[in-house]
């Protein structure tokens, strides 16, 4: 079997105990994800529009040919109307707008 002393009998240091909450510095405030780069919410907006639109187009290519529309196509479509509504809220940046100062 085993024995049940597995460890040493020499005293172990005790690591130091973290400091209080109000000790501790605060952490810096992290600001907007795309921090104003404009190329970079134009690139993602647009690439979020265009895949919005691809697969909002793909669902409605059955219902052109006449057949009748299913709950999943109507969920590919809702799910493409989603993907592009991001990508224009991406490039139009509402809550950045909100607090400029001019």
């Amino acid at each position: 079997m085993g024995s049940f002393l597995t460890r040493s009998l020499e005293p172990t240091e005790v690591a130091p105990t973290p400091p209080d909450a109000a000790e501790a510095p605060a952490a810096p405030e992290k600001g907007p994800l795309f921090k104003g780069c404009w190329s970079c919410r134009v690139l993602s907006g647009t690439g979020l529009i265009g895949a919005g639109a691809y697969v909002y187009l793909v669902a409605r290519r059955p219902m052109k040919l006449g057949y009748a529309p299913g709950p999943g196509t109507i969920a590919q479509m809702v799910v493409g109307i989603s993907i592009a509504g991001w990508g224009v809220v991406i490039l139009t940046d509402p809550k950045g707008k909100a607090y400029r100062v001019g």
